[in-house]
């Protein structure tokens, strides 16, 4: 992996539901402007792993984490973390698309909004629309920014929640099988997309599929029953495995 200081870092990071281990030592370090995609089959803890990363576990009664996660070197569970701020740096794009049932505007101003990133109303909509742009949304709803966003497509629902993710200037994107509502055309904007903004964020994906992680990824993390079994440059993973299982499960063997 190239020198370059991880954006994310995780070491031995155990993480409980009540008394079931969901993950076991978990170390992983993501780089800046790269893709890592997270695969294995259902339940394997992926998208566990995920939500360690922004906290979003914290909401879930009787959980517990061990290990250490820091971003940018900082330790994301110390105490005195603020948590809108942290979500705010490490934003979220969920498996199903989830606007606001507002304007496709008031969608993208909300967190600029919320957090005060804005000092008038020019400024607000400078943002609205460079987000909309980075989605690659803005050609499609220029004319109808005041309409409601549940008007929208699937494939234009998930773009303008990666816009509002984007309108809040993260500095990593997680992504939790952003296409696995989508059609094969949707999918494929998706990952056009993927490509695009990793210009300039952290992306961290999970998917189900192989093909898309070969797709879109600079790095693969093969999970199974909650152990990270292999981790490396994706080409390495896809075709030259070093562990039998990862190796058993890409070839469709099992899982």
């Amino acid at each position: 992996m190239e020198n370059s200081l991880p954006v994310i870092s995780t070491q031995n990071v155990d993480f409980f539901y009540d008394d079931f281990k969901a993950l076991s030592a978990i170390s992983m370090d993501f780089l800046p402007q790269k893709v890592t995609a997270l695969i294995g089959p259902s339940g394997c803890g992926k998208s566990t792993f995920l939500r360690c990363l922004n906290r979003m576990n914290d909401t879930i009664p009787n959980t517990r984490l061990t290990g250490r996660i820091t971003l940018d070197n900082e330790d994301i569970y110390a105490p005195d973390v603020d948590l809108t701020m942290l979500r705010q740096r490490v934003g979220m794009v969920f498996q199903k698309p989830n606007p606001f049932p507002q304007s496709v505007y008031d969608n993208v101003a909300f967190g600029p909004r919320v957090l005060e990133i804005t000092k008038n109303r020019a400024e607000l909509t400078e943002i609205v629309e460079r987000s909309l742009t980075q989605a690659a949304l803005w050609d499609e709803v220029k004319d109808i920014l005041r309409e409601n966003a549940l008007g929208l497509s699937l494939g234009q629902q998930q773009r303008l929640c990666i816009a509002r993710v984007v309108a809040v200037m993260p500095e990593v994107i997680l992504m939790d099988e952003p296409a696995s509502a989508l059609d094969p055309i949707a999918t494929e904007s998706i990952e056009k997309l993927i490509h695009e903004l990793k210009k300039e964020y952290t992306i961290i994906i999970v998917t189900h599929s192989m093909q898309q992680a070969a797709r879109v990824s600079d790095f693969t993390g093969f999970f199974w029953l909650g152990d990270l079994i292999e981790f490396g440059d994706t080409p390495d993973i896809f075709t030259n495995p070093k562990q039998e299982l990862t190796e058993t499960y890409i070839t469709g063997r099992m899982g």
